[in-house]
């Protein structure tokens, strides 16, 4: 099993791992807590439909469980939530896996599979920016318009250029988490167009200057990096 370190992804980023196969469910959750994942493993599919799915980061989900189908608990969960999901299945019908994608999943894999496999598709999926379901969101005297990628500060506009943006936004629907220099470059910054962890600290310094007396919620981590916090 690969045991790399991962840099791509949110460290400890949580992994609820829905499988009944007690061997299978052993391997795969061994390997992505070799790659530095946090898993937290049921076999249960009525277990599975009393779980908030915002309580975690990504959800590998497998078909056919004991007391709930799959699809019923992706159903449920896009009913509230737009948090990745993979699907894990022995089925290789195409209906199914055209069923799984209408029902919402952003991924679908056929057993048997290579675990690093698994642990790949994991890191690219949460390397996308995540899909904000609400199309605004009000933090302090900061509003944020997802849909139409606008922020007002006390009801005024704040022009912000894309990159600024998506920095923004990355913080705003984890206020108080702190990300790590490497985590925003990683999930917001193309760095061949961008640039790096410099030019990041570039794009910070920018976006406190426009936030003006209300710069100190874009707040510097020590020894880590940036979150957004609430004034």
């Amino acid at each position: 099993m690969s045991q790399n370190e991962n840099k791509t992804v949110p460290a400890q980023a949580n992994v609820l791992l829905v499988e009944d196969d007690y061997q299978l469910g052993s391997e795969v959750k061994q390997n992505l807590e070799a790659n530095r994942f946090k898993v937290s493993w049921i076999t249960d599919g009525k277990e599975a439909l009393g779980l908030k799915p915002e309580d975690f980061d990504l959800v590998v989900l497998d078909l056919m469980l004991p007391n709930a189908h799959g699809f019923d608990i992706l159903k449920q969960y896009r009913k509230t939530s737009d948090i990745p999901v993979i699907i894990l299945s022995a089925r290789t019908d195409s209906s199914d896996k055209l069923r799984g994608f209408k029902l919402g999943s952003d991924d679908y894999m056929t057993k048997p599979f290579w675990p690093e496999e698994l642990v790949a598709r994991i890191e690219a999926r949460l390397r996308r920016p995540e899909i904000q379901r609400d199309a605004a969101k009000k933090i302090g005297d900061l509003e944020i318009f997802f849909d139409s990628r606008q922020i007002k500060i006390d009801g005024n506009l704040c022009e912000l250029t894309k990159v600024e943006f998506d920095i923004v936004s990355l913080f705003a629907k984890k206020v108080g988490q702190a990300f790590t220099r490497r985590q925003i470059v990683d999930m917001v910054l193309d760095e061949e167009k961008e640039g790096g962890e410099r030019t990041l600290d570039v794009h910070i310094s920018r976006i406190r200057k426009k936030f003006g007396e209300h710069s100190e919620m874009i707040k510097t981590v020590w020894g880590v990096g940036y979150k957004m916090q609430v004034l």
